[in-house]
């Protein structure tokens, strides 16, 4: 029996992004290519202009509110599990738990299995599928947060502190900034979770996105724009896009305290430079340990790492004695968390 191909003479990075020789397609590719496999709606990995683009229906749904004509040509859902043959590879979809749609990619060629996760989260969030380990020969991982110093905060603890915030200063409109597409709709359930009845104001920039959740049945409460209140919203909580902390918008509000909900709010540099006084340590994102557990868990015997602290993670699984590379993708970002 012949031993099977390695990973690099079928998978491999080239200048648009990660692509399958086989199945002749990429994945999350960075330029217009042809055939595209898209891992979620997020603009660093759902870019416009693909021939074909495969991806859950969310997924879908969600590049054609941000890109419109843009979001491809041919757009084909496949459903979480569902096994599709292209040529010469088997290709399924598995929950990411990153947001809502997310993906990790499993590819089946010659025997082998290689995972490619996308961004992932193993945290369980109201407002996405969670997370599914899915076991494989090659696990290609991110590594937003891929240095031992991140390690995350549990998310209710982080929505309590937000919520004594507005009990000790009632006088002050809450303004946190959120990114989007995810993290602002996940800070909403949170808070619904946690009890908070009031409404919850948005930004304009933040309208569309929560308008489709809604539509697709997530019960966030009332979410009312910025833009239908006559008063400085004293003693309420206001989403806004990060950029708008600290700008002329903001000034509408009563003497308003920001925050800013990421992961990066674990940095006092990022805290401070950014102005926040109430830092919010909610990732859409593995941490340091989560990421060395879904590593181990998934049985990987080759790592290949992006999007991130790559070579953290690479020189950690050395000393585990798995062999890693840095893959080193251009076009992706890691500020927007």
């Amino acid at each position: 029996m012949s031993a099977p191909p390695p990973f690099e003479s079928w998978l491999r990075p080239g200048p648009s992004g990660l692509y399958c020789v086989p199945g002749d397609f990429h994945i999350d590719p960075h330029a217009p290519v042809p055939r595209a496999v898209i891992t979620h709606g997020h603009s660093d990995h759902a870019r416009p202009g693909h021939a074909a683009v495969l991806a859950t229906a969310d997924t879908l749904q969600i590049m054609k509110l941000r890109l419109g004509n843009g979001a491809g040509g041919q757009l084909q859902a496949l459903a979480y599990g569902e096994p599709i043959k292209v040529r010469d590879v088997t290709v399924r979809l598995v929950p990411a738990g990153h947001i809502l749609g997310s993906a990790q990619v499993v590819i089946e060629y010659k025997g082998q299995r290689a995972v490619i996760s996308g961004d992932y989260k193993r945290h369980g969030d109201l407002t996405c599928d969670p997370f599914e380990l899915v076991p494989c020969d090659l696990f290609v991982t991110e590594a937003t947060f891929g240095l031992p110093v991140y390690r995350h905060e549990p998310d209710r603890g982080e929505v309590a502190k937000l919520l004594t915030s507005l009990r000790d200063f009632p006088d002050r409109t809450h303004q946190i900034g959120v990114y989007g597409l995810g993290k602002c709709q996940r800070l909403i359930a949170l808070l619904r979770e946690a009890g908070y009845d009031r409404p919850i104001w948005l930004h304009g920039a933040l309208r569309a996105m929560t308008d489709y959740y809604l539509a697709r049945g997530f019960d966030l409460g009332d979410v009312p724009s910025v833009a239908e209140s006559k008063d400085k919203l004293a003693g309420e909580i206001v989403l806004s896009p990060p950029s708008a902390l600290g700008d002329r918008w903001s000034r509408r509000f009563a003497d308003p305290l920001a925050g800013f909900a990421s992961g990066w709010m674990r940095i006092r540099g990022r805290v401070r430079q950014r102005g926040v006084e109430l830092p919010l340590i909610i990732s859409d994102h593995c941490d340091w340990p989560e990421l060395l557990q879904t590593i181990t868990e998934t049985g990987a015997r080759e790592v290949w790492v992006t999007h991130g602290r790559e070579e953290a993670l690479v020189h950690e699984m050395g000393k585990r004695g798995i062999a890693a590379r840095a893959l080193r993708l251009v076009g992706r970002e890691d500020d927007a968390e």
